[in-house]
């Protein structure tokens, strides 16, 4: 599919990522992604017709990169970018209430440099994590299909690649976030338990290094999506009682 917003398109994540040499080489490339025509036509027709209240606002409209350090410890996966959040900011997590939310925990368990999250720019900087997604595009409906998953999981892949020499945690952000990362860690250096770990929050796995490195330890946490902060289901508590043991797995201080 022709992209109104990108000249030089990537069409094969599976052949581009792999040859990516750092994070910020990877990163560029996934902002020039145009492998999905479904998700393409929505992320920039979301971009295109935008939401009221933010109509005088340039949307990202493209793929949406990781964010974090190069030499992250902790890693924070979720599912894919929000239309109207990472889809308008240009970066994960940013400019909606799941943001809200997470940014402000970070923030207070040391892992975020302010409590808010706007847009780039803004001078937020994170500590020893890097957030991250197995999508890179805003999906209708939040719901990305299977080919879509996998045609995008050769990013996280790499991504994970290469933060190997320092990541030692993954805190996956809800159950649809863990059943897409499955098959992403099935292709890279560590092994995964069987039978294979099930979704709960704080829930915890070790995956065993098949490359004589450092095992990766694996958490699961309730997303930080409305539904669940405005229910209850998920409080700032909660959140911040998983980022401590994840900084305690990591041996963060």
């Amino acid at each position: 599919m022709t992209s109104r917003l990108i000249d030089d398109p990537v069409r094969a994540p599976a052949e581009a990522a792999p040859h990516a040499r750092d994070l910020a080489g990877l990163d560029e490339a996934i902002t020039r992604c145009t492998a999905c025509p479904r998700l393409v036509e929505w992320r920039e027709e979301v971009a295109r017709v935008k939401r009221a209240a933010f109509r005088d606002q340039d949307y990202w409209g493209r793929p949406v990169p990781g964010f974090g350090p190069a030499d992250a410890s902790i890693a924070l996966v979720g599912l894919a970018p929000a239309a109207h959040g990472g889809n308008r900011t240009g970066r994960i997590f940013t400019g909606d209430r799941s943001g809200d939310v997470l940014f402000r925990v970070l923030h207070d368990v040391g892992l975020a440099s302010q409590p808010e999250s706007v847009g780039l720019g803004d001078g937020l900087s994170l500590r020893h994590t890097r957030i991250t997604a197995p999508v890179r595009c805003a999906p209708p409906a939040n719901k990305p299909t299977t080919e879509e998953r996998d045609t995008c999981a050769h990013w996280l892949v790499r991504e994970l690649d290469l933060l190997r020499p320092t990541l030692r945690v993954v805190v996956v952000l809800g159950a649809f976030g863990w059943q897409a990362l499955m098959p992403v860690l099935a292709g890279t250096s560590w092994e995964i338990p069987r039978p294979r770990p099930k979704f709960g929050h704080d829930a915890r796995a070790t995956l065993a290094a098949t490359d004589g490195g450092a095992d990766l330890e694996l958490l699961g946490c309730y997303h930080v999506s409305q539904q669940n902060t405005f229910t209850g289901k998920l409080t700032p508590e909660m959140l911040r009682g998983v980022l401590e043991h994840a900084k305690e797995l990591a041996g963060v201080g």
